[in-house]
């Protein structure tokens, strides 16, 4: 602290600066004259020259010219150099002053202003355009935070309802069989799957929020490889038909590519992107009769695949926004109805991480076709 006062007092103003060069500027030229009347004075010009004091009398008039041109241009000097120091003061304080406001409303974190950038020299234009520039990320920077914070605080909420229904009926199941409640093997059988079920529920969200978490941190790990399209979605479609068999959804795919393709990706990482377009589309269907297309389609070097649910639907507004986390509607994403709201966002991080990219499209009432695509494996040849 000692030290920092030190270095504060040594330093100077910038007005006591001018003050000082106006000074000497004036100053100067008067003692300089001083000095050479008096080297004159004391010294002859030659052995019989006369005292420089003679010479008003011998040359009055060159004498007289001689004065007055000392004192205009000492008058003029004076003068100029007391117009050019304010034009430079004003020109540097003003700029200045602005500036010191601006730092202040930053240092209270008001960051809703900006400074205009046109101040009349270019070292100042030039330094209040990067301070606007410095102001400007720190404003997002802020933003990112608030938001970040923002989507922090609705995950845990989205969590812990999603955690407190299975929860509560886990709880609710495993009394009920304390107390004799299931007291047939039929009812014991429901109770015990009911709350595996439960607990299958817990598992998977809390599998969704690490791997959310290594998502958003840039920490997935993937491992890429050559796979067969057919071969790979002849096996996923076998899966989520058994699945979708316990949901009573009936389930359909189709192949619709022109010939057999080859694709880089990791199978695992894929296999959960399309899980989790799945599951959403599960959770929202709203018809008696539920349905999921699963359609591969050929894109010319690319493979579309397209998964089609006849749900809810969702509102054109509202397509292009669904992949942002925790952004829900009214017509296709309930809060009502639970999840995390990390699904389809880890959908969008996975395909895009792959080189690929996902849509929504459909109609509100009619149903929901999420569609990505994934870039077709070429080798390349070099001719000899």
């Amino acid at each position: 602290m000692g030290k920092d006062k030190k270095k504060k007092n040594k330093s100077m103003k910038f007005g006591t600066r001018i003050l000082i060069s106006f000074l000497a500027i004036s100053t100067i030229p008067i003692l300089m004259i001083i000095f050479i009347n008096t080297m004159i004075e004391f010294f002859r010009m030659t052995p019989y020259g006369v005292k420089f004091s003679e010479i008003s009398h011998m040359f009055p008039e060159l004498y007289k010219w001689a004065v007055e041109f000392c004192v205009i241009a000492i008058a003029v000097l004076v003068i100029t150099s007391f117009c050019i120091n304010m034009w430079i003061y004003f020109g540097v304080s003003g700029p200045i002053g602005k500036l010191r406001k601006a730092t202040k409303s930053i240092r209270d974190g008001n960051l809703d202003f900006s400074v205009d950038s046109n101040q009349g020299i270019q070292e100042m234009n030039d330094l209040f355009e990067d301070f606007e520039e410095m102001r400007k990320r720190l404003k997002e920077s802020q933003e990112e935070k608030l938001n970040f914070d923002s989507e922090n605080k609705e995950l845990i909420r989205n969590i812990s309802h999603d955690l407190k229904t299975p929860i509560t009926a886990v709880k609710g199941y495993c009394e009920g069989i304390m107390d004799g409640v299931a007291d047939t093997p039929e009812k014991m059988n429901k109770y015990i799957r009911t709350i595996y079920n439960k607990t299958n529920e817990m598992d998977r969200l809390i599998n969704e929020l690490t791997y959310y978490s290594k998502i958003d941190t840039n920490r997935m790990p993937y491992t890429f490889t050559k796979i067969d399209v057919k071969d790979y979605f002849n096996d996923c479609a076998d899966e989520l038909e058994l699945e979708l068999e316990r949901e009573n959804v009936r389930f359909n795919y189709t192949n619709e590519l022109k010939d057999n393709a080859l694709i880089i990706a990791d199978a695992e990482q894929l296999r959960r992107a399309i899980h989790n377009i799945v599951n959403n589309s599960v959770k929202y269907m709203d018809k008696p009769e539920r349905k999921i297309e699963l359609r591969l389609k050929d894109a010319g070097d690319f493979v579309q695949i397209e998964i089609e649910d006849n749900g809810k639907g969702i509102a054109k507004k509202d397509q292009s926004r669904i992949f942002d986390r925790f952004y829900r509607t009214d017509a296709s994403r309930n809060s009502t109805r639970g999840g995390s709201g990390i699904g389809l966002s880890i959908v969008r991080k996975i395909l895009e991480d792959h080189g690929g990219k996902v849509w929504a499209g459909g109609e509100e009432g009619v149903g929901t076709i999420i569609s990505f695509v994934l870039r077709k494996y070429q080798e390349v040849t070099y001719d000899e």
